[in-house]
C-alpha cells in the first residue's frame, strides 16, 4: 500500500502510515500537472487544504482508494467524482472542533469590545477610552446556525458566559436540544432574536448565501455576526451595506467568499474583525487532524474500517473484523441476484434486504451498500460500496431495509429481494461456522451450498432424466462438477440446480445446456 501526502501534515503522521507497514511519501507543493503524473501509483491521498482533489486528478489515479482530508471542510475535493469512482473521502471533525469553537468565542469577544480597532489606535499612541464602547456578553442571546460538533462546543463555552443560546438546525432534535441545553427555533425566529448571530454549518447549496440580504433585513438591529464555519455562508456585499447603515453592529469573519481574500468591501470597515483562515490554526490542531487523518486511512487501506467517510458509511475499527463476513455474504447475494436479472426483465424497481437473528443486531448501513454494490457489478462497471446507493438512487432504484426481531431458522440470515419489471425474486444466506457465506433459499426454494468461484444455475422441470442429461452434458463438454445442489418447492413443480464447477461455463456449453429436455432456463454465475 501506498500513500502519497501532498500537503504539509506532521511528521508524527508520516511515521503512523510506516510503522504500520504502508509507504508514505511526502511530495508537498506539486503543481496539479506534477500531481497528476504521479497520482497513479498510489491507494491514498492525504491532503490539507492547498491540494485540489479535482475529477482530473481522480481521473488520473486509478489505484485510488481513499481521499483523507485533516481537517473539516472538503471544499477542496470534488466529492461527486470521486463517489462515482468509487473513492472514499474522509475528513477530521474532531481534531480541530475545539481549536475552531475558541477562535468563533474569541472573535465574539473581540467583535463585541472593539479590542483589533483599540489595539491600533492605542498603539498609534491615541487615548481614545470613550471611542470603544463595548458590550456584555452576559444575558445576551447567540444564535447558532448550525449544531454539530463545533456548533455545540460553542454553546457550552457561550453557557459558561452566561449566555442564552438558540439554534437553527435541521438535524437537531429535541432530545439532542436539550441535552446541549438550548432551544430549538426556526431560521426566521433566529434572526430576530439574537444578539449574536455564529455559523457553524457546512457550505451546501441549501447554506449558501444562508444570510442573503433578505436574511440580513430580518434580523435585530445592532446584531453582531460572527463566520468561522466557511466562505459563502454570508453574502459579504450585503453584510457590508448593512453594516454601514447601521442596522447591523459589527461582524467578525475568519472565512470568505474567495481565498485567499485580498479584497472585501468588509475591509475598509472599522467594526469588522477579519482574520486570515485561522479557525484550525493552533499547535494541538494541526497534531491532532494529521494524527487522526493518518490512522483513519491506514485502517481503511489494512482492515477496511471506516472512520468519518463523506460518502461512506462508517464502520469502526472495532466493528470491521466482525462486519466483514456479513458484508462479503451481502455482497455475494447482491451479486447472485443481480446475474440472474437479465436485459429481458426491464430495469429493477425495488430492492429488499431483509436481517434476521444476529444479522438483525448489527450496523446494517454498510451491510446495505455491500448488497447494492454486489447487485450493480453485473448491471455496471465500477459499481461498488462507495458508489452503489448513489448509482441506485439516480436509477430510481427504491431500496428498503427489514430488521426482523423474530427468530429464525438460522443464526444469522440475510435476504436479498429484487423486483423488475416482469418480476420478483430473492436469494438468501447465512454465514456457516460464523464466517462462511452459504445460500440457503433461492426464489423461496431451500437450498444449501456454498459459493464457488464458477456457478452454473439451472431452473428445471421436477422430473426424471434431467440430473443424467445434465451431468452427461457438462462432462461430454470435459467441465468438472465440483458441488451439485438441487431444491424444489414442491414434488413434480418447479426445481433448482446449482453447480460449482472447476472453470467458467462457456457460451456453447450453455446453449447445450439450455436445449435439454425438462431445461427452463440456465444462468452462469460468476463470484
Amino acid at each position: 500500500m501506498k500513500v502519497l501526502i501532498s500537503d504539509k501534515l506532521s511528521p508524527a503522521a508520516v511515521e503512523i502510515f510506516r510503522a504500520r507497514g504502508i509507504q508514505a511519501d511526502v511530495k508537498t507543493g506539486l503543481s496539479p500537472a506534477d500531481l497528476r503524473a504521479i497520482i497513479g501509483e498510489y491507494d491514498g491521498l492525504a491532503i490539507r487544504s492547498a491540494t485540489k482533489a479535482t475529477k482530473e486528478l481522480l481521473d488520473a489515479a486509478p489505484n485510488l482508494k481513499v481521499v483523507g482530508r485533516a481537517g473539516i471542510g472538503v471544499d477542496n475535493v470534488d466529492v461527486k467524482s470521486a463517489t462515482a469512482r468509487g473513492v472514499v473521502v474522509m475528513n477530521t471533525p474532531y481534531g480541530n472542533a475545539i481549536t475552531t469553537a475558541e477562535h468563533a468565542i474569541a472573535m465574539i469577544f473581540a467583535l463585541a469590545r472593539q479590542i483589533p480597532e483599540a489595539t491600533v489606535s492605542t498603539k498609534a499612541g491615541k487615548w481614545e477610552k470613550n471611542r470603544f464602547m463595548g458590550v456584555e456578553l452576559f444575558a445576551k442571546t447567540l444564535g447558532l446556525i448550525g449544531c454539530g460538533n463545533i456548533g455545540s462546543i460553542v454553546a457550552d463555552r457561550a453557557q459558561g458566559l452566561k449566555m442564552r443560546v438558540i439554534a437553527y438546525d435541521p438535524y437537531l432534535t429535541e432530545q439532542r436540544a436539550l441535552d446541549l441545553g438550548v432551544e430549538k427555533v426556526d431560521l426566521d425566529e433566529l434572526l430576530t432574536r439574537a444578539d449574536i448571530i455564529t455559523l457553524h454549518t457546512p457550505l451546501t447549496e441549501t447554506t449558501k448565501n444562508i444570510l442573503s440580504r433578505e436574511a440580513l433585513a430580518k434580523t435585530k438591529k445592532g446584531v453582531r455576526i460572527v463566520n468561522c464555519a466557511r466562505g459563502g455562508l454570508i453574502d459579504e456585499a450585503a453584510l457590508a451595506d448593512a453594516i454601514r447603515s447601521g442596522h447591523v453592529a459589527g461582524a467578525a469573519l475568519d472565512v470568505f467568499e474567495t481565498e485567499p481574500a485580498t479584497q472585501s468591501p468588509l475591509f475598509a470597515l472599522e467594526n469588522v474583525v477579519c482574520t486570515p483562515h485561522l479557525g484550525a490554526a493552533t499547535a494541538e490542531a494541526q497534531e491532532n487532524v494529521a494524527l487522526q487523518v493518518a490512522e483513519q486511512m491506514s485502517d481503511f487501506l489494512l482492515t477496511g474500517a471506516v472512520s468519518n467517510a463523506i460518502n461512506m458509511p462508517s464502520v469502526s475499527a472495532e466493528d470491521a473484523p466482525r462486519l466483514k463476513p456479513y458484508m462479503e455474504l451481502c455482497r455475494l447475494l447482491g451479486a447472485f441476484a443481480g446475474q440472474l436479472t437479465s436485459a429481458k426483465e426491464g430495469v429493477i424497481r425495488a430492492v429488499t434486504i431483509e436481517y434476521e437473528g444476529a444479522a438483525a443486531q448489527v450496523n446494517h448501513k454498510p451491510l446495505n451498500a455491500a448488497a447494492l454494490a454486489g447487485l450493480l457489478s453485473p448491471l455496471m462497471a465500477g459499481a461498488n460500496m462507495v458508489n452503489a446507493p448513489v448509482l441506485a438512487r439516480e436509477r430510481g432504484i427504491d431500496v428498503a431495509e427489514t430488521v426482523h426481531d423474530r427468530p429464525s431458522e438460522y443464526l444469522t440470515l440475510v435476504r436479498v429481494t429484487v423486483s423488475t419489471d416482469q418480476q420478483t425474486r430473492s436469494v438468501a444466506g447465512t454465514l456457516f461456522a460464523g464466517s462462511r457465506p452459504r445460500i440457503v433459499e433461492i426464489k423461496g426454494i431451500k437450498v444449501e451450498a456454498d459459493f464457488g468461484r464458477h456457478m452454473l444455475y439451472v431452473t428445471n422441470q421436477d422430473k426424471p432424466g434431467f440430473i443424467g442429461r445434465f451431468g452427461a452434458t457438462l462432462a461430454g463438454a470435459g467441465i468438472n462438477i465440483a458441488t451439485f445442489h438441487l431444491g424444489r418447492a414442491e414434488q413434480g413443480g418447479d426445481a433448482i440446480c446449482l453447480v460449482s464447477v472447476d472453470e467458467p461455463v462457456t457460451d456453447d456449453v450453455l446453449a447445450m445446456v439450455r436445449t435439454l429436455p425438462l431445461v427452463v432456463q440456465a444462468t452462469p454465475l460468476n463470484f
